[in-house]
């Protein structure tokens, strides 16, 4: 639990939940073929990974624009992610369900993120 007081990234529900997922894909890319270590599961690592460290990266950044830009550059890595799970679909690494599940999370997170952009553009500029 944090303390009352300063917040940082982690208290964001976008940045907990794509933290979530970034740990899910961890597990299940274990259970891919080890000829995709240095392919396919590197690039669903590191797309995975950039949702959330961007996020962070943006949280810290001092003015709202550039908070959205880096929330813009997480919802990119959020597609790039979502195209490496059709990938691994279409190789036969996950099932259709999995994917069904997957995108289901990644929707979902992309609306929270959206939410959290569009509550950056209400703030006032910064001057």
């Amino acid at each position: 639990m944090l303390e009352t007081g300063y917040q940082n990234f982690e208290a964001l529900k976008v940045w907990q939940k794509s933290r979530e997922l970034k740990n899910e894909i961890f597990q299940l890319v274990k259970s891919f073929p080890q000829e995709e270590k240095f392919r396919l599961i590197d690039q669903v690592i590191r797309s995975s990974r950039s949702i959330n460290i961007q996020i962070a990266e943006g949280y810290g950044k001092r003015s709202n624009k550039d908070k959205i830009k880096y929330c813009m550059q997480a919802r990119g890595s959020l597609s790039e992610t979502l195209n490496h799970l059709i990938d691994a679909a279409d190789c036969s690494y996950i099932n259709a369900e999995q994917l069904r599940c997957y995108r289901s999370k990644l929707d979902e997170l992309e609306r929270i993120l959206n939410g959290y952009i569009k509550y950056l553009k209400s703030l006032p500029i910064e001057g």
